[in-house]
């Protein structure tokens, strides 16, 4: 994710320039940090790069998050993240886009979660039943449970994809994630701070460091 903080950097077209010899697959950002204009010029050069674009909701109020979702839409990004109205995710998308609601309740920004692994699970279940590509867990983000005990719950609970997003910062966490049952996760301040792998400097390096993990 081009995001550090839950905002895409300023300076992401030039992140994006940068990254492109790594030849990443999947490139995602948030709706808030910069403009409209900066963000269509994205979502084209994510395209041209041959990889899939994401975009995630991180939105405080209901129609700030339904006016997210419009962006995702106009912006025509490959998969849309977070929020919960689901029912209005769906019919805005009308099927241009994959769609990952927020299981369990988040709040704030930089958002946290919570919610019980009974409750991440019913979420997951309510998800999938609607017709959602998977769900967007905030798992170290959580407030009053363990990280891997929601993703265990999402895990059984979900027969789509399982993305955590959230506070992925360190070689462990994206281990502890994928054998807790997670397909993929999103990571973007880690790679910023450089905390990924603190004895490096380049953003390069560290996102190298962070496709090494994925094989661990």
């Amino acid at each position: 994710m081009l995001t550090r903080n839950d905002r895409t950097v300023t300076d992401c077209l030039d992140v994006i320039e940068l990254i492109r010899p790594l030849g990443l697959r999947h490139v995602g950002f948030k709706d808030v940090g910069v403009e409209r204009p900066v963000l269509e010029r994205l979502t084209r050069a994510i395209r041209e790069m041959g990889a899939v674009s994401y975009m995630e909701v991180v939105a405080t109020s209901a129609e700030s998050a339904r006016e997210s979702i419009r962006v995702a839409a106009a912006l025509g990004v490959d998969r849309v993240l977070g929020g919960q109205d689901i029912a209005f995710a769906l019919s805005a998308l009308a099927g241009r886009a994959l769609y990952l609601p927020f299981p369990g309740r988040p709040f704030g920004h930089p958002t946290l979660l919570a919610g019980t692994p009974d409750s991440v699970a019913a979420d997951c279940r309510a998800a999938m039943a609607a017709g959602c590509a998977g769900v967007d867990l905030l798992a170290w983000r959580a407030t009053e449970s363990d990280p891997t005990a929601l993703i265990r719950a999402a895990r059984q609970a979900t027969d789509g994809l399982l993305l955590v997003a959230g506070s992925i910062d360190s070689p462990l966490r994206v281990r502890e994630a994928m054998l807790a049952g997670a397909d993929a996760f999103t990571i973007g301040s880690a790679v910023f701070d450089g905390a990924f792998s603190p004895s490096k400097g380049s953003i390069l390096s560290q996102l190298r460091d962070v496709i090494d993990a994925t094989a661990l």
